[in-house]
């Protein structure tokens, strides 16, 4: 049984699938291989400066203040850890499938379906973020033409009822309606305003559903018309965002970063869902290695080229949103747009919502894009039908799984809450990031090239003392933490969310021993103990409904996906 669920897919194996351009029986065709570095790191950029940098930076400098920017350093650091070994998985394996593929080769089929269940709700659940994100700054954007779409299409049902109970509750205190917040005025006139059917009242995100539906078309139609968009809407953002910054410093009060840390480094780590969630932009680059010229070289570069720039903006951004305004005022959807608004800059914050619109759809073209080269990698493999590998043969693109992706991510996109589906998706990046660094560990030496095609190769650096070393520093200074692990006073609430830390000194240990014995290389070794660290952040509610989630796909992977592998039918 151990062999059956751990067998692995051989990288000839993989190679040579790829090659023949494998889909089904009548459907059987190659995929365009058109991308360069220069588009794979606009597609970099695209994917991670979005819906991040105009939206979820606002809740992470809520909650961090403007100590935000340590978070941003420090989840730059740890992506740049699983960036080099996404690159060195890329270099060996320059083919669709992102870290499913990688599992596959490393790790064996079991642990290959689980992270490809994982990119699944990880690419669905962030592109539904990315479409409500979108959204909001769409419906800014045409307030400023004067033109108003009511509040009850464009907000979702759970906000509308959180918006209006709390709403309800403050105005029983004598607070007037024009004084509540923002958000919660909003989703409170949503409630209140919105037509009754059934005695349900109908509320929904149409805007989110209609810019799902029409990036699926631009992504259907092929690669082409998906890269030069891109590439449009990149150079348009990052002009943008640029100006942004250069505008803002001129109206940085100083005295709004203090104090720096608020709410002290816990507070920061609040907003790792919130940060993390951009960063799914180096999975998405490695879904299109069949489309790329010369993949095992151009792939690494294309990773740690954005990774740089957008760090780098990001820093900026939240340099300049905490020194503008409060870091008290800046829970909102819109937080670029809302702190020129804050200055009575308000034609700049309509040129921000136009500039969201662009960039927030960037981020979902590049998501579209890879959620259906990874079905499409697991059809080829036998572990989903075969229609997810059909290759349309005008377009070239995997057409029935690039339909669905729509369906699926536009649907959840009218009723769904934002806040919800960042936590998730964040999590299931993270232990994407995770599995392909333990991969690395895995991977046996490589031997020399002989192709003469340049490919990267991930410097070996020895971890045998500087791991244990890491260990005990980390020890001393999460010291309280691992202490409470001990103590318990009755609160099973309070305790569980203890939990995932547990589980991080346990891999934390085991890492340090195997490390000193095996003189692991250090890159994926801090890169898997940085990422899972990151997780242990995201609170025990979203490791259950992941794991949950998790557990759904083994009851799937059981029932068909074990018997209809290809693998499985080779040995029988």
């Amino acid at each position: 049984m151990a062999n059956q669920l751990f067998r692995k897919k051989s990288i000839t194996a993989i190679l040579k699938d790829a090659e023949e351009g494998y889909s089904d029986a009548e459907h059987s065709a190659g995929l365009q291989r058109v991308l360069k570095v220069k588009d794979l790191t606009a597609m970099g950029i695209a994917a991670v400066v979005g819906a991040g940098i105009f939206s979820t930076i606002g809740d992470a400098s809520y909650n961090g203040g403007p100590g935000v920017i340590l978070l941003f350093i420090l989840t730059a650091v740890c992506c740049g850890f699983s960036a080099l070994c996404y690159a060195e998985f890329a270099s060996r394996i320059p083919v669709s499938g992102s870290a499913y593929t990688y599992a596959y080769a490393s790790c064996g089929e079991l642990i290959a379906w689980i992270i490809g269940w994982d990119l699944l709700m990880e690419y669905a659940i962030g592109n539904v973020a990315v479409s409500i994100s979108w959204s909001a700054y769409f419906v800014n954007f045409l307030e400023g033409f004067g033109i108003h779409i009511p509040a009850y299409l464009t907000t979702d049902y759970l906000s509308a009822f959180r918006g209006f109970t709390d709403a309800t509750k403050q105005l029983a205190t004598g607070i007037k309606l024009a004084d509540l917040n923002d958000g919660i005025k909003s989703a409170y006139l949503a409630w209140t305003s919105a037509p009754e059917f059934g005695g349900i009242r109908i509320i929904a995100n149409l805007p989110a559903l209609l810019i799902v539906l029409l990036i699926t078309w631009l992504v259907y139609i092929g690669i082409k018309e998906t890269k030069r968009a891109t590439n449009y809407m990149v150079a348009l953002k990052i002009v943008i965002v640029l100006a942004v910054i250069a505008i803002g410093f001129f109206y940085v009060a100083p005295a709004n970063w203090s104090p720096f840390l608020p709410n002290g480094f816990g507070g920061v780590m609040k907003g790792v869902s919130a940060v993390f969630f951009a960063y799914i932009g180096f999975d998405a680059i490695s879904t299109t290695a069949e489309e790329c010229e010369n993949p095992q070289r151009d792939i690494p570069k294309g990773m740690i080229y954005s990774l740089v720039i957008c760090t780098v903006l990001y820093i900026l951004i939240a340099i300049v949103l905490t020194g503008m305004v409060s870091y008290k005022n800046l829970q909102v959807a819109d937080p670029l747009a809302y702190v020129f608004r804050a200055v009575h800059l308000n034609k700049i914050s309509y040129i921000i919502s136009f500039s969201a619109v662009v960039a927030t759809a960037s981020v979902l073209l590049v998501f579209q894009l890879g959620q259906p080269r990874i079905w499409m990698s697991m059809s080829r493999d036998g572990l989903l039908p075969k229609i997810f590998s059909r290759i349309h043969p005008k377009y070239k693109t995997p057409s029935f799984s690039t339909i669905l992706t729509g369906l699926v991510v536009g649907i959840p996109a009218l009723f769904v809450n934002l806040t919800e589906v960042t936590d998730l998706t964040s999590i299931g990046t993270l232990f994407a990031f995770v599995l392909v660094c333990g991969g690395v560990l895995l991977l046996p030496v490589k031997e020399e090239d002989l192709s003469g095609v340049k490919k990267f190769k991930m410097p070996y650096i020895n971890s045998k003392f500087i791991a244990p070393a890491l260990y005990v520093v980390g020890l001393i200074v999460l010291w309280n933490n691992f202490l409470g692990l001990f103590h318990y006073n009755g609160d099973w609430i309070e305790f569980r969310e203890k939990l995932p830390f547990f589980l991080f000194v346990i891999l934390a240990t085991i890492l340090s021993i195997l490390s000193f014995i095996k003189n692991l290389s250090l890159i994926p070794v801090l890169g898997l103990a940085s990422c899972f660290y990151l997780m242990t952040e995201l609170g025990y509610t979203n490791w259950l409904r992941f794991v949950i989630w998790l557990v759904i796909g083994l009851v799937i992977y059981f029932m068909y996906s074990r018997h209809n592998s290809n693998l499985a039918k080779q040995n029988t």
